[in-house]
């Protein structure tokens, strides 16, 4: 005989399964809510499972928070399994779970398959997550890998790169100083803002993206004028 609080149990877990798949989105909300607010081991691949496919961002959101309640030793191989995935979403939610999570046993799982991967919202977490978990003595090496992406994508992307480079702090100075000797002039620019980020996180990316085309555009012109 299963003992009545088992059978309980399972009995909600089953509950709380399909109510993450149902319809709709204030359903699967609230069915997130309670697994993280009672964690159930048993329920992690139904979570992880459900990232991958997940539309609603506030859904996804409560989905990742629910796994950072579990015990980091039964997602963290789950998640990393995800990395690997076909579905974009599984692999950039992944990220974004493990960048939450903060278990740098995860690191070597961040792989530069991931850093360069040709979907913008991948790589993007692939950066977040990096920063997060990268051991100090591999900064360095991260920032040159993650300087190849300079004048990736728009706004957004280019942002996330720079804010990423930043967070590495001092590391990153002598990649952006390359970086902005380039010969594509939207690479020179996109280092040039990231370095006054660095040096000024207040002035703003927008500004110092501005700034830095200014700079492109003038080249050895505004170092004679700054020489006067």
């Amino acid at each position: 005989m299963i003992p009545i609080d088992s059978a309980h149990r399972n009995l909600e877990a089953g509950r709380l399964r399909d109510a993450l798949a149902a319809g709709n989105s204030s359903t699967r909300l609230k069915a997130a809510l309670a697994i993280g607010t009672h964690p159930e081991p048993g329920l992690v691949d139904a979570l992880v499972a459900r990232c991958a496919i997940e539309p609603d961002f506030f859904v996804r959101d409560m989905l990742t928070w629910a796994l950072t309640r579990l015990p980091p030793d039964i997602t963290v191989p789950k998640l990393r399994a995800e990395l690997g995935s076909a579905r974009a979403q599984a692999r950039s939610q992944a990220l974004h779970t493990l960048s939450k999570i903060g278990d740098r046993n995860a690191w070597p799982a961040i792989t530069p398959s991931l850093l360069r991967d040709a979907d913008d919202e991948v790589a993007r977490a692939a950066w977040r997550a990096a920063v997060v978990l990268v051991p100090d003595r591999e900064k360095e090496a991260l920032a040159a890998e993650l300087a190849m992406q300079f004048g990736r994508g728009d706004r957004t992307v280019r942002l996330s790169l720079s804010r990423a480079l930043v967070a590495l702090g001092d590391v990153a100075e002598p990649i952006l100083r390359t970086a902005m000797t380039h010969h594509d002039p939207t690479v020179r620019a996109h280092a040039s803002a990231t370095e006054r980020l660095l040096r000024d996180p207040e002035s703003g990316f927008d500004l110092a993206v501005d700034e830095a085309i200014r700079v492109v555009a003038l080249g050895p012109e505004r170092e004679e004028t700054s020489a006067c």
